[in-house]
This record gives structure tokens, C-alpha cells and sequence, in this order.
């Protein structure tokens, strides 16, 4: 009997155990889940994000149209049917189309998050991540393959040290007004050299000069991003600067060329390795990277050199023979949808007005709704939340000795810092819900 007694209160504690764990499970799932919950007020956030949208491509497209449809965030912006594209695919041959889909949800929601961001790779960041330096240091050094994940983690980190800052040199807002310089040829029919020299910073790309063509391109230049080819040259592009000033970004790995000149030549230039996001296939290059970097520690981006308007015949330089560029109109009307969302003005041949008005901009209130609710769709981390902390997948502290110092910062970068309450944010690359690495102050 006694048996049967004890037998029957284990089954029965057994499946109280067992319906509290449903429940308990049900109702985190339930919360988790009402993150994604998209109301009525966010579906009117991105209507009205659309609309705006479809309006301003109109308005300052020089001939592009949008058209939406009834997703909530795919537009398709259409070149004129008389538009010849020239750009071949080099692996079909096909001619580039006229025609190009992208999603404003994730354009708002990942812009967003570089607003917030650092952009340059950081001792702090590798530090941080789980396995940080066999699973992600070693990839961006020219032979990580050979490193074998970093077992040698003190010949990694030697690699690595000349480009490697503890701590972000540069936060968002350190900069106000940046303009981001191309290469076009496009900047030898205008003479908009006085003009750029007026921003706080100018970002230029690779070894594109400056002497000889001030008139169209001004002589300022704070920042340069450099691509592969342009790294292994270190000392040809540390050669446009003779002062040493020039802050010289690296997009992909160190080298070892690089790291001997930077000792040998001796390079004066602080040199940093890029921390970037990924935007998919569209507007590749330089280009877009120098603008994500420009809009990581600038208030406004505004950008010059580009081949952004209608009459499109080859892809030229402004110092150097004609070449076959990748995908221009694909990055013309990816451009044109960045001034649209507000995150850049477009300077060129048929835009010399400086003071022209981009009509039709959301507003930051728009935005904000549109960015909150874009963020459910795509379900990233933190959706649907205002706090800056809540997309942190991973939190780390860091000690007091290692806060980065922010004496003579611009007040709007002040603001930030108290915003993200001394945080720093890093994106997580290929990371679920496009979680971020954030590294707080110790309290």
C-alpha cells in the first residue's frame, strides 16, 4: 500500500514538475515572441516611411522612380527605359539592369545600428568575443590560414599590434559635418574643391591625389580608406600626406609588407584596421565602406565624386584612363535611396547647389518608428525597444582603466556617450537578429 502511495505521488509531482516547466517555458516563449508583435501603429510607421520615400526618389532621383507594392518594405527603384547600362556581369556577360529591389526595413534597422557603432577593429573587441582570437583575430591577417587559428596567440597579437588601438580612437558624433570623396571623373566637370574643404572631415579613398586638382577636390583630407591593392602600397599612399596627420583605415587584413613598412619607412600616419558591417551586393567597394565609416563618428555625411547621375557613359577616375567599374547603376540608386532615408546628401555635376534641400525627408520621428518596427520584422535582438543596450547579444565590463577618455569631445558626441551610458557597441558579424558586442563601464 505504502508503495502504492509513494508511487502515485511521484507520478503526480512528476507532472506537476512538468506542466510548471510548460508553463514557465510558454511564458517566456509568449514574452519573447510579443517582442515581434507588429501593431497597427508600426505598419502606419512604415507606410508613411514608403510614401515619403516614393516621394522624395521623385522629387531628387533626376529621373528614378520607386514604386512599393503591398510588402511593407521592398521599393524598386526604376532607371528611364531609354537608360543604356554599360556594366557586364563578368561571370554571365548580362548586361546590368535597369531595375533594383531593396528592403527599407533592413536599410533602416542596420544604419541604424551603424550610427551607434565603432567601426574600427579594437583589442577590446577581440578580447571580448567568445574565442575571439582563435575564431576572428586570426582571419584578419594576411596569413591566418597559416596561424592556425592563433595557437600562436602572442605571434598573432605581434601581427597585429602596430594597427590595434585598445580602445576606439573615434566614437559616434565626434565629427560634425564630413563629406565622403570618390573618385569620379564626374568631379573634374565642377570645381567643388573650396567647398569640401569647409567640412570638419573629409574621407577620401585609396591613392586618389590631391595636388594638381585642389580646384575640384579640395586639400583637406582627415581620413583615407583603403582596399587591399592600396594597403599593400602603404608607403605610395603614406607618400600623399607628408605631414603624417592623415588617418590611413584598412577594409580587409594586415600584411606583413605592411606591417615592415609601417616600422622600416618609418610611416607617421596612424594606421587602423576596419571593423564593418555588410550591406549584401549592392554599391561594393570603397565607396560604401568609407561612407559607413564616415556616419559611425560623423552628425551629417555628405558625398562628392560619385557617379550618381543620369548620363551615364563609362566608369571614369578623375586622375587616371577610363576603367570598368562594378555595378554603377545598381550603386547610383542604392545612393539615392541612402539621401532619401536622410543619411546622406549626394553632391554632383547636376547637384552643385550647395545649398540644396532634399525634399521630402522622413522626419527623426518617423524614422525612429519606422527603425523600432522594421526591427520586429526582421526580428532582430532588441526589437521594438528604444534603450541603445538592448540589441547587446553579448555584454562584457570593462575596467576603469580602460574607459576611453572623451576631454575636448563635441557636445553631440557628449550626448552619445551618456545615451549608450559609456558603452561601447560593436556589430557582430553573421550574427542571428544582428546582435551587437557591447563593453560597458565598470560601475
Amino acid at each position: 500500500m505504502k508503495a502504492t502511495l509513494r508511487l502515485c505521488f511521484l507520478v503526480a509531482l512528476s507532472f506537476g514538475l512538468v506542466a510548471i516547466f510548460i508553463y514557465i517555458t510558454g511564458v517566456s516563449r509568449s514574452q519573447v515572441e510579443s517582442r515581434f508583435v507588429v501593431t497597427e501603429g508600426d505598419l502606419s510607421a512604415l507606410r508613411s516611411l514608403q510614401s515619403g520615400f516614393r516621394q522624395c526618389v521623385k522629387a531628387n532621383g533626376l529621373g528614378l522612380q520607386a514604386e512599393t507594392g503591398s510588402d511593407y518594405c521592398r521599393v524598386t527603384l526604376r532607371f528611364p527605359s531609354d537608360t543604356v547600362p554599360k556594366w557586364k556581369d563578368p561571370k554571365t556577360g548580362e548586361l546590368e539592369g535597369l531595375s533594383f529591389d531593396f528592403d527599407l526595413c533592413e536599410a533602416v534597422a542596420a544604419w541604424e545600428q551603424v550610427r551607434n557603432s565603432t567601426t574600427v577593429l579594437t583589442k577590446e573587441f577581440i578580447d571580448s568575443l567568445p574565442n575571439g582570437w582563435k575564431e576572428y583575430a586570426w582571419r584578419r591577417i594576411n596569413k591566418g590560414n597559416l596561424l592556425n587559428q592563433c595557437e600562436n596567440k602572442t605571434l598573432c597579437m605581434e601581427k597585429l599590434a602596430l594597427v590595434l588601438p585598445e580602445t576606439p580612437p573615434y566614437v559616434p558624433r565626434q565629427f560634425g559635418r564630413c563629406a565622403v570623396i570618390g573618385n569620379s571623373g564626374d568631379l573634374l566637370k565642377t570645381n567643388f574643391g573650396a567647398e569640401i574643404d569647409g567640412y570638419d572631415a573629409v574621407f577620401r579613398e585609396n591613392g586618389a591625389p590631391i595636388l594638381n586638382y585642389t580646384q575640384y577636390v579640395g586639400r583637406k583630407c582627415t581620413f583615407r580608406l583603403l582596399n587591399r591593392g592600396s594597403a599593400k602600397a602603404l608607403d605610395k599612399v603614406a607618400e600623399l600626406d607628408d605631414t603624417g596627420k592623415e588617418v590611413l583605415i584598412i577594409k580587409t587584413t594586415i600584411h606583413d609588407i605592411m606591417n615592415k613598412m609601417i616600422r622600416e619607412v618609418p610611416i607617421s600616419n596612424p594606421v587602423y584596421l576596419m571593423l564593418g558591417a555588410s550591406f549584401g551586393s549592392a554599391a561594393k567597394g570603397t565607396g560604401l565602406k568609407a561612407l559607413e565609416f564616415a556616419l559611425s563618428i560623423c552628425d551629417s555625411v555628405d558625398m562628392y565624386g560619385f557617379t550618381v547621375d543620369p548620363g551615364y557613359k563609362e566608369w571614369t577616375r578623375y586622375f587616371s584612363e577610363s576603367r570598368q567599374g562594378h555595378t554603377p547603376l545598381h550603386g547610383r540608386a542604392y545612393y539615392q535611396m541612402m539621401e532619401c532615408l536622410g543619411l546622406i546628401k549626394i553632391h554632383s555635376p547636376m547637384r552643385t547647389d550647395f545649398n540644396r534641400k532634399v525634399n521630402w525627408l522622413p522626419s527623426q520621428t518617423t524614422l525612429n518608428a519606422a527603425r523600432m518596427a522594421s526591427e520586429k520584422l526582421l526580428r532582430r535582438v532588441g526589437a521594438g525597444i528604444s534603450d541603445p543596450l538592448s540589441a547587446c547579444s553579448i555584454i562584457k565590463k570593462r575596467g576603469k582603466a580602460k574607459t576611453p577618455s572623451t576631454p575636448g569631445f563635441r557636445d553631440a558626441a557628449t550626448e552619445h556617450q551618456k545615451y549608450v551610458r559609456g558603452a561601447t557597441l560593436y556589430p557582430l558579424e553573421h550574427s542571428p537578429g544582428h546582435g551587437m558586442l557591447c563593453v560597458i563601464p565598470e560601475v
